[in-house]
């Protein structure tokens, strides 16, 4: 693609692949390389499996779909799977920070990159904030668990749903700043959560596998009732009613549905991979990998949670606004395991919180170094890290967190993360389309069929979101596209490139004209029969080669004998062994010499005859040999 030709430079203009990888225009990719293969697994698990694996099996189960919410993991995780491809052949394409946002610059535009960043940031502020807070809450549970005392005064300020929160504001500040002063030692805390969370998954699957009962599976799909409508309504049910008249399901087919849309939040995470491509080594290849492979552990994960949890406890004994972690040990007598339980739950949610802090930074620091936001979020401190955005972006953490009741804004989190889903498979198709020649190391298979289901499924699910959720999040769009229109549109870094002058090349001096009087020395007499009067030769008028113009053919002078030249004489080499013979004969092929009077014209070079001596190769190798 020539991006200065055939880019507008208007709001949708797009950016090259070129220069999105760093390939032209200086090198783009100013974070160091600290993620390996198993390295991005291990992140991407951070983030998907948190709390939410103790639970939200039993509250769906309840809520929703029975025992068949088994079902709804397999089919929440079969759309999840269909976006991890599409964003694996993206992250293989322009494996740089921003996922979704630098897929959609150089796709569709820069003023849908923005609306696709922007919405990753309403994604990613809301998801820290909210964890935070359920961080605050499980470790509250914690303390209480263990007879810690806590003074009065600070009682009042930790385990808060809203408010001013000591443990939500410590959390975040910690983990904020471990990620300014250097991402590798974030890496290796990492590592060592996410091992700790999944050995209390593995204890936790055991226990509760000593206690199953199969009895308490039947009936596996339970008959289909109303809905009690207390949780609100979904634009699909809104939808449904104003046509069929009907109201909402529960259990049953429908309810098997209704509850994937939950549940798909709980995978959430897998797209984050692809905000560290630039801090990874060979990321074309190794980026998809941990993208499918992070997503598959966490799909085997959540399935064998569910199926222990439902066996455990029948779904029909419960209370979907009762339920939480530790309620299937409690009912089977199991209640020592509540501790531990919540030990996981806590590290759990701060491998999420840091997971998610990490992606949001790198979405900033892309966007400001293509001028969209304050170019100065995105310089590089001394520990070779985005400090600057790192700061801001946690900053707006920190505030959110204090100020608004985040825990009933969690499915603008879900609709921020489809939305950026949406555009990754339809990335697929414009880029399959209009660049099908692009470097692919990696293949969504079946498209374009996987990526139209993809965003079938992903639009369904988008409708199983709450009608408040939709006008919230219309909201926070309109004033995104404003701040873009009055900044970022003007402060582009790509419309400026575009507006500077493509240079041209330097134009060659035409010829001085030849003194009066004086002749060139390639002209014969003037008024020659069959020969052009004399062109001085000039250079095109905007640079460049000159023009071929074939020779013109010399008239030939038989009966004048060759110019002897005068002035010192290099002597001709003697050859040795057997000599050519010279050609002699006259007519058309005799060496012709001009009229008296004329410079001595080299003869043009005749053919040999056939009983001569061939002429000599040319040197080996040219004259280029540089």
């Amino acid at each position: 693609m020539t991006w200065n030709s055939r880019t507008p430079n208007t709001m949708f203009r797009r950016l090259p692949v070129e220069q999105a990888t760093g390939q032209l225009y200086g090198g783009r990719h100013r974070l160091r390389v600290v993620y390996r293969t198993r390295d991005l697994v291990v992140l991407g698990l951070g983030v998907m499996v948190g709390a939410g694996i103790f639970k939200i099996s039993m509250v769906q189960a309840a809520a929703n779909a029975g025992p068949a919410v088994i079902l709804s993991f397999l089919i929440a995780g079969g759309v999840c799977l269909l976006a991890a491809l599409a964003y694996a052949e993206l992250s293989s394409i322009v494996p740089v920070a921003g996922s979704a946002y630098s897929f959609s610059y150089v796709a569709f535009g820069e003023v849908w990159a923005w609306v696709v960043g922007w919405s990753l940031i309403l994604e990613l502020l809301l998801a820290a904030s909210v964890v935070a807070r359920a961080w605050s809450l499980y470790a509250a549970q914690v303390v209480a668990d263990f007879g810690v005392p806590v003074p009065d005064w600070l009682g009042g300020v930790i385990g808060q749903p809203k408010g001013f929160d000591v443990f939500a504001l410590g959390i975040l500040l910690l983990l904020i700043l471990l990620l300014a002063t250097g991402s590798r030692l974030g890496l290796r805390t990492l590592w060592l959560m996410v091992m700790a969370k999944l050995l209390v998954i593995g204890l936790v699957i055991g226990v509760g596998l000593t206690h199953f009962d199969s009895g308490n599976l039947t009936p596996f799909v339970p008959p289909a009732r109303p809905a009690s409508g207390d949780g609100g309504q979904s634009v699909l049910d809104a939808l449904a009613g104003a046509v069929t008249g009907g109201s909402p399901q529960v259990f049953g087919v429908w309810g098997i549905l209704a509850a994937a849309p939950a549940i798909a939040f709980a995978y959430i995470g897998f797209d984050l991979i692809a905000t560290a491509s630039e801090e990874t080594d060979d990321a074309p290849r190794k980026v998809p990998r941990g993208i499918i492979t992070s997503l598959a552990v966490a799909v085997v994960l959540y399935l064998g949670v569910a199926v222990t949890m439902v066996g455990m406890v029948s779904a029909q004994r419960l209370d979907p606004a009762k339920v939480v972690l530790t309620t299937p040990f409690t009912m089977v007598g199991a209640g020592s395991m509540g501790k531990i339980i919540n030990i996981g739950a806590v590290i759990a949610l701060t491998t999420v919180i840091l997971v998610v802090l990490i992606s949001l930074t790198r979405v900033v620091f892309s966007m400001s170094r293509d001028g969209l936001l304050p170019r100065g979020l995105a310089s590089m401190s001394r520990f070779r890290v985005p400090s600057r955005a790192t700061l801001a972006a946690g900053g707006a953490a920190v505030v959110m967190s204090q100020t608004i009741d985040v825990l009933t804004l969690e499915q603008m989190v879900v609709i921020g993360t489809l939305f950026a889903f949406l555009f990754g498979c339809a990335a697929v198709l414009r880029l399959r389309r209009d660049q099908p020649d692009l470097h692919r190391p990696f293949r969504m298979p079946a498209a374009p069929l996987t990526a139209v289901l993809g965003i079938v499924a992903i639009v369904w699910l988008m409708l199983n979101l709450m009608v408040e959720t939709w006008a919230y999040f219309g909201a926070w769009m309109l004033a995104g596209l404003l701040l873009y229109l009055a900044y970022g549109r003007r402060s582009s870094e790509l419309r400026a490139l575009l507006d500077r002058p493509v240079p041209q090349r330097p134009m060659a001096a035409t010829p001085a004209a030849p003194p009066p009087g004086s002749r060139p020395i390639s002209t014969v007499p003037p008024g020659t029969p069959g020969v052009p009067p004399y062109q001085p030769e000039r250079f095109p008028a905007g640079g460049g080669a000159r023009p071929w113009t074939p020779r013109v053919q010399q008239p030939q002078y038989p009966d004048y004998p060759p110019e002897q030249p005068t002035g010192p004489q290099q002597v001709p080499r003697q050859r040795t062994g057997p000599q050519p013979v010279p050609y002699q004969g006259t007519g058309p092929q005799a060496h012709p010499t001009p009229p008296e009077g004329l410079p001595y014209q080299r003869p043009q070079q005749q053919p040999y005859p056939p009983q001569d001596h061939p002429p000599q190769p040319p040197y080996p190798g040219g004259r280029h040999r540089r």
